[in-house]
């Protein structure tokens, strides 16, 4: 990680404010203004203003508690049905290192100008409004899809326990806290939801590293019975699977890639950061942090994660069966049952159901403040621009909210198929999202060199770029383009996957082309991009903070 810097200037630094007005007050020759957080706020008055209330805790959590939720817990079962163990680990280690790649991208970007509407605004900046508009159209279309497939999850791993009671009356209760907790603001967000998701965001990473231990104990033999595991599940059904029974290399290798977008769908979150860098504090600070290290934990869990579940749990196991998504399909529960533990499965799915509640609840957030953001960009009604007293943007809130009514769509025995519909149009749409970012980013790259400003100057910057950014998108665009090619084998065409998997990824150009000839905006030159509206009020909000006093603020400090 010797490739990161990060810098940050003193508060009440009168010299070093005054430079910064100094140097940004001066505008390039020829540079066009694209509408960005701070001039759409000058426009439309203090009443569309977010406040800058988030800590760098909360920051960290809620880029954590986006990201491990289901598609860790539930969805790795049909991944390892269908790959295999090292199928599994082969695909989470590749997206792995996609997400990376595209994580390094925007912390760049957003670091150097932590504004609301995150990578939606900056792509107005350094590419074109229209762009700027499938980006954010886009993202706002991943998270309201997202958000009642995790209430119905919520829903699901409560029958568990309860069978008999409706999934309605589950689905209300988990809406109404959901709801209400967001309802409260962004002030409330930072010392009532930020809690929350710092709670439960601490529940899924100890129940994470507690598994993932058991795991090793559990294999080494340490279990009820005795049994020593070894990598017998790798010789034994094998390390891959033949998919649809289909014979040799190309059947292991469809195994392996039919992984790669259920293992998307998993690491599809981690982007939040952006959104939430309009209300973070020191956010030259925090952001970087909260990018460079709550990222590599999160990669970390996912690839131990993986590995521990290919140890454990044979690839041919019947409770892997992701067709009705019910609690007994976690390869975590499915391993504790086999090695004769009772107590630790009930324990388990409680967890599992603070995964789902939190994830929702970062879900409407994040929903909320992008629809906001393309509303202050001009790419949605002015309407949604909107913010109460507290920082609500209660309008864009509202009308989010609206789409977590699709929960009810799974309240028969349907659940399941529903949450895979949700999961599999999630999954592309956030793919898209991080070709967006990158292409984005290779534009502020060329826009940063046309004009001649030090890189290595950033307070967030990469050695990998702008060769990760490239790689990230090439990998998109094929993962995307052959994710649903299971409908295309003999006697394997299913109507609702070939559309769940190739309307988000059709629906990007669509967007794009169609803004693009109505707006008649071409790409903007590299030469003219907008490096400096707003930088002196970031700088401004950026300071030191105080030095820690003792061990454990050290440590806290260097963690958050």
């Amino acid at each position: 990680m010797s490739d990161i810097k990060e810098k940050t200037s003193p508060r009440g630094s009168e010299d070093n404010v005054k430079a910064s007005h100094d140097h940004h007050d001066v505008e390039a020759p020829g540079r066009q203004k694209h509408i960005g957080f701070e001039q759409s706020v000058v426009a439309a008055g203090t009443d569309t203003a977010l406040s800058r209330q988030l800590k760098s805790r909360h920051i960290a959590m809620i880029s954590i508690g986006g990201v491990i939720g289901t598609g860790l817990f539930l969805g790795t079962a049909g991944a390892l049905k269908n790959g295999g163990p090292i199928g599994l680990l082969l695909g989470y280690t590749i997206m792995g290192s996609i997400c990376y790649s595209v994580m390094i991208s925007l912390g760049e970007m957003i670091a150097y100008l932590p504004i609301s509407g995150g990578h939606i605004t900056l792509a107005a900046r350094f590419v074109n409004p229209a762009f700027s508009f499938t980006m954010g159209w886009n993202y706002y279309y991943n998270w309201v899809i997202i958000l009642p497939a995790e209430l119905a999850a919520a829903a699901v791993l409560i029958n568990y326990w309860n069978k008999e009671i409706n999934n309605a009356v589950w689905i209300t209760i988990c809406l109404v806290v959901v709801v209400a907790i967001n309802a409260l603001g962004a002030g409330a967000y930072g010392t009532f939801t930020g809690e929350a998701e710092f709670i439960f965001a601490s529940i899924k990473v100890r129940l994470l590293v507690g598994l993932i231990i058991l795991g090793i104990v559990l294999d080494l033999g340490g279990g009820p019975d005795h049994t020593r595991l070894g990598f017998t599940h790798w010789i034994n059904p094998g390390p891959f699977v033949q998919y649809h029974d289909i014979p040799g290399d190309t059947g292991r290798f469809l195994g392996w890639w039919s992984v790669m977008t259920q293992a998307a769908f998993s690491f599809i979150g981690t982007e939040i950061v952006a959104i939430a860098a309009g209300e973070a504090k020191n956010p030259r600070r925090n952001i970087p942090r909260a990018i460079r290290r709550v990222y590599i934990r999160i990669l970390i869990f996912y690839i131990c994660g993986t590995f521990i579940i290919g140890l454990l749990v044979p690839s041919n196991d019947p409770g892997l069966d992701l067709k009705d998504k019910n609690a007994a399909a976690s390869p975590f529960v499915i391993a504790i049952t086999r090695a004769g533990i009772s107590g630790l499965p009930s324990l388990i799915n409680a967890c599992l159901l603070t995964s789902a509640w939190s994830a929702a609840s970062s879900d409407l957030y994040t929903s909320s403040r992008a629809l906001y953001g393309l509303a202050l960009s001009g790419q949605a009604p002015r309407i949604f621009t909107k913010t109460a007293k507290n920082g609500l943007p209660w309008i864009s809130f509202i009308f989010s909210a609206l789409f977590s009514f699709l929960a009810y769509m799974a309240i028969n025995g349907s659940a399941g198929t529903v949450f895979g519909w949700f999961a599999n149009m999630t999954a592309i749409a956030g793919l898209m999202t991080w070709f967006g970012i990158c292409f984005t980013y290779i534009r502020f790259h060329k826009g940063m060199k046309a004009q001649g400003i030090d890189r290595t100057k950033l307070p967030y910057a990469s050695k990998l770029n702008p060769y990760a950014a490239w790689y990230a998108l090439v990998w998109i665009i094929i993962i995307c383009f052959f994710s649903g090619f299971s409908v295309f084998l003999d006697g394997g065409w299913d109507t609702a996957t070939f559309v769940t998997n190739y309307l988000p990824f059709a629906l990007f150009p669509i967007l794009y082309f169609t803004m693009r000839l109505i707006s008649r905006v071409p790409l903007i030159k590299p030469e003219d991009m907008d490096f400096q509206t707003g930088l002196a009020e970031i700088e401004a909000a950026t300071y030191d903070e105080p030095p820690p006093r003792n061990a454990f603020e050290k440590f806290w400090q260097w963690l958050m």
